[in-house]
């Protein structure tokens, strides 16, 4: 599959995140010369970053294997257990994704196993149960999480290493998505790399995605080589403007300009005027639009900006009708 075979290997070959990686050189290497197993590792950020991708190159730089779980499927401690128990050695890299999902009975099994390398098991049931504890290989817990504030205060507290990942730059992800292109047997020229990298909403996700969906159209048009041309082209036919922004987050502000005056209008409204689940409003479309300032929250609900009306091609009013911020709470209606 291509969005594995273009994974980056090694901290060498990872693009962007510079901070982070100067730390890890420090953290991993210090680890590989006491020939101990790393300390557990967070990471958290939004989704698309490249947790997951880092959390493989941890495995590869430390020379240990790596299994890959996600918090949903540990609900219960025996889940738990057979993980660690069964297919763990000594320094390896266990993963587990969405970490904030995990059964809370199981993570309090959890506890033990990163501090003491020791989990309890209880056999049998009813007056005959009794409780055994095993010993664990040392290994190194890496969790990553899109919702660092439900993760409790106790699992926090035990990881040696928390970090944030932050978004690329364009030129990050135009520099990313050259190596992919060569790696999938394609030309990419700088701009249009360029052009991709500034359409991907700073995500490394989204970048690798579309210079998939724009070797399809070069391929399908017999090019062995995409220009610029070609990748406006088909990121316009993609239905992705020039700031990244698709079809919904166009949907979304055009609405809350047109019907609702640029707001404050209430979360559940402007969901039901574009036919949006509220969570996903909330989740998955309003942090982009609020980085790139097209979209605000207010104690009174969502408001469009004077870059909201500049995107759309519409003139601003010379003033909102009510003030960005008041005491009153925001409508839901």
């Amino acid at each position: 599959m291509d969005e594995v075979r273009l994974r980056p290997a090694s901290l060498a070959d990872y693009v962007g995140q510079r901070r982070l990686k100067r730390k890890l050189e420090v953290y991993l290497g210090a680890a590989r010369d006491r020939g101990e197993a790393l300390d557990h590792v967070l990471l958290y950020g939004p989704p698309g970053l490249g947790k997951t991708t880092l959390a493989h190159i941890i495995a590869a730089e430390l020379g240990v294997g790596i299994r890959v779980t996600s918090g949903p499927a540990i609900e219960k401690p025996g889940d738990l257990a057979a993980i660690l128990t069964n297919s763990l050695e000594p320094g390896d890299v266990l993963f587990i994704d969405e970490i904030h999902r995990l059964g809370r009975v199981a993570e309090e099994h959890l506890y033990p196993a990163m501090e003491d390398f020791k989990i309890d098991i209880v056999l049998g049931q009813g007056p005959a149960a009794r409780s055994i504890r095993l010993e664990l290989p040392r290994f190194t817990l890496v969790g990553a999480t899109t919702r660092p504030g439900l993760i409790t205060g106790p699992l926090r507290s035990r990881f040696g290493i928390i970090e944030h990942l932050d978004y690329y730059s364009d030129a990050d992800l135009a520099q990313s998505v050259t190596v992919d292109a060569r790696e999938l047997g394609y030309g990419l020229s700088a701009e249009a790399a360029l052009e991709i990298g500034r359409r991907s909403r700073g995500t490394m996700r989204i970048a690798k995605r579309l210079l998939r969906r724009v070797r399809d159209y070069a391929q399908m048009a017999g090019e062995e080589a995409i220009d610029a041309s070609r990748a406006k082209l088909a990121l316009d036919a993609l239905d992705i403007d020039d700031a990244g922004l698709d079809r919904r987050d166009r949907a979304i502000l055009g609405a809350l300009v047109e019907r609702f005056a640029g707001g404050p209008v209430g979360l559940d409204t402007l969901a039901t005027a574009v036919s949006e689940d509220r969570a996903t409003l909330e989740e998955v479309y309003e942090p982009f639009l609020i980085q790139r300032g097209l979209l605000v929250r207010t104690p009174r609900g969502r408001m469009a900006t004077p870059a909201t009306y500049h995107h759309l091609g519409l003139s601003a009013p010379p003033s909102q009708a009510a003030p960005l911020f008041s005491g009153e709470p925001e409508s839901r209606a």
